[in-house]
C-alpha cells in the first residue's frame, strides 16, 4: 500500500491507497461473484455526490467517469432522490403495465425533449435491451415492407449490448463467438476512422463500401435497417458529417431504417441533447439509456409513432418497463437538464476540457490524439508504444492516487466522462493531474510498471 495524503479543495486523500479493506473486498467478491464482473480499478466506492467519489476509507476524487456515463445530472442528485423519495411514500414501487400518473407525465416529456419526428417511446431497463427492440422494430419493419431479407447494416468497432442480437450487430469478433453462429444478413461497414478517410473524402469512403455491399445483396430488396453508435465507443469517434448525411440520403431512398444508439451519448453528455443532432438528420428510432436515468436503471427506444406501434399489444412489453420509480427519476433527470440549462452548459466546459486536453497532447513527441465533443473525450495513444495497454492501466491507477477516477477501456485509450455538473476549476485540476502524470509514465525512460490487480 502506498501512503499519500493530498488535501485539496476538489480531492482528499487520507489514507493508503488502495484503501485499507479494499483488497478483502475483491477476494470476497472473487468468491461468489461472476468473475465478468471483475477486473476493476483497486478502488472501493462507499458513496458518490455531484462530481466527487468517496471510498471505503473516506477518500474524495474527482470522477471523471460518471460511472460510466450514466450520472450526466451529477451523482446522487438532490431532485433525483426527491421524485423518488416521494414515490416511495406513495407505497408505488411497480405497476407492471397498468397505467399511471407517474409513467404518462414522463414520457409525454420525454418525447417532447427529443423535439420533431419523435412520436412515441418504450421503456425498459438496460441500454442491451432497447438495442434489441429497436433490431426487432426494424425487421418487423421489414417484414411489413414485404423484403426479400431483413438486412441490417452495423459498423465495425461499434458496440451495442451484451445479449443476443447487440452483440450480432457490435463490432467486436471475439465478444460474439458464444452465439456459435453468424448472422448473414447483419453486414458491417468499415468505420471511417479519421486516419483512414485521410486521403479521401468520408462521402467516397461510404460509396466505396456500399458498392462493395452491392455486390452481395439489393439493398431496397435486403435491407431494413441500419444501426449506428453516435460515436465509436472505445475512442469517443464521432462519424464525418457529410458521411452520415450521405448515409441518410442512401437509407431514405432504398426505404432503410435509421436507428441511433445513444447510450452513451444521450442526454446532455456531447453538449447537444442528443448525440445525432450534431449530424443534422433525424433519425427513425433513437435507443438510449445510462445518462437518461441517472442512476436508476432505465432505457428506451424512441422515434417514429408507426415503427412504435408495429408489435401488436403484449407483444413487445416488458416487467419492469416504465415503472413508477424509473420514471420518477427519469422525469427528475429532464427536468434538471432543463432546468439548469446542463446541455449549454456542457459546450462550454467541454471546449475548456478539451482546450487543456489538447495542450497535453501537444507535448513532444506527440503520443496520443484527443477525441469527442462535450464532456465526452478520449486520449488515443500510438498503439506502437511498447506495452501500451499495460502503461495506460498503470497511468490510470497513478491518477487515482493522485485524487482522479478515469475510465481505463483496456486498449489503447483512456476515457473521459465526468458528470455534466462538475465546474470549471474541478476540470483544470483533474487535467493537470492527467499531465503530471502522462509526464511521469510516458516520458521518464528509467520508469518502471506494476499494476496493483
Amino acid at each position: 500500500m502506498e501512503k499519500k495524503k493530498i488535501i485539496s479543495r476538489h480531492i482528499n486523500i487520507k489514507s493508503s491507497l488502495p484503501a485499507p479493506g479494499t483488497k478483502n473486498l475483491f477476494t470476497r467478491l472473487k468468491k461468489v461473484e461472476s468473475r465478468s464482473m471483475h477486473g476493476q480499478l483497486p478502488i472501493a466506492w462507499k458513496s458518490a455526490k455531484d462530481f466527487y467519489i468517496y471510498d471505503i476509507s473516506g477518500n474524495k476524487f474527482i470522477d471523471f467517469t460518471s460511472t460510466i456515463f450514466v450520472a450526466n445530472t451529477g451523482h446522487s442528485n438532490d431532485r433525483i432522490k426527491k421524485y423518488i423519495r416521494k414515490t416511495l411514500d406513495n407505497n408505488f414501487l411497480h405497476s407492471y403495465v397498468y397505467i399511471n400518473e407517474i409513467r404518462a407525465k414522463y414520457i409525454e416529456k420525454l418525447v417532447k425533449f427529443f423535439g420533431k419526428g419523435f412520436q412515441k417511446a418504450f421503456l425498459m431497463s438496460a441500454g442491451t435491451e432497447a438495442t434489441e427492440a429497436a433490431f426487432k422494430l426494424m425487421r418487423m419493419y421489414g417484414q411489413k415492407k414485404k423484403k426479400r431479407k431483413l438486412g441490417i447494416i452495423c459498423f465495425e468497432g461499434n458496440w451495442h449490448g451484451r445479449t443476443l442480437a447487440a452483440q450480432m450487430m457490435s463490432g467486436d469478433e471475439n465478444q460474439k463467438k458464444w452465439a456459435g453462429y453468424k448472422d448473414k444478413n447483419i453486414h458491417h461497414l468499415p468505420f471511417p476512422y479519421p486516419w483512414k478517410v485521410s486521403s479521401t473524402t468520408p462521402e467516397k469512403f461510404l460509396n466505396k463500401t456500399i458498392r462493395k455491399l452491392k455486390k452481395k445483396i439489393d439493398l431496397k430488396k435486403d435491407v431494413c435497417g441500419v444501426m449506428i453508435e453516435t460515436f465509436q465507443g472505445w475512442g469517443a469517434l464521432f462519424y464525418p458529417k457529410d458521411y452520415i448525411q450521405k448515409l441518410s440520403e442512401i437509407c431514405k431512398k432504398n426505404d432503410i431504417i435509421i436507428t441511433f444508439d445513444e447510450m452513451q451519448a444521450g442526454f446532455s453528455r456531447t453538449g447537444k441533447n442528443f448525440g445525432f443532432q450534431h449530424y443534422d438528420i433525424v433519425p427513425d428510432l433513437v435507443c438510449c439509456g445510462k445518462g437518461m436515468g441517472g442512476g436508476v436503471p432505465l432505457s428506451g427506444v424512441v422515434g417514429r409513432a408507426d415503427l412504435l406501434d408495429l408489435p401488436d399489444i403484449g407483444n413487445m412489453s416488458s416487467t419492469n418497463s416504465a415503472n413508477p420509480i424509473s420514471c420518477s427519476a427519469g422525469l427528475a433527470v429532464l427536468e434538471e437538464i432543463q432546468k439548469k440549462n446542463l446541455t449549454q452548459k456542457t459546450k462550454i466546459k467541454g471546449k475548456i476540457l478539451h482546450k487543456e486536453l489538447e495542450k497535453i497532447s501537444k507535448l513532444k513527441p506527440n503520443i496520443f490524439k484527443v477525441y469527442g465533443k462535450g464532456l465526452i473525450a478520449a486520449l488515443i495513444f500510438e498503439k506502437k508504444i511498447p506495452g501500451i495497454e499495460v502503461k495506460l492501466k498503470y497511468f490510470v491507477e497513478q491518477c487515482i492516487r493522485d485524487g482522479l477516477l478515469l475510465v481505463y477501456t483496456g486498449r489503447e485509450s483512456i476515457k473521459i466522462g465526468p458528470p455534466l455538473t462538475i465546474s470549471k476549476d474541478a476540470i483544470i485540476t483533474a487535467t493537470k493531474i492527467i499531465k503530471k502524470n502522462i509526464l511521469s509514465i510516458f516520458y521518464d525512460k528509467n520508469k518502471t510498471y506494476r499494476s496493483s490487480n
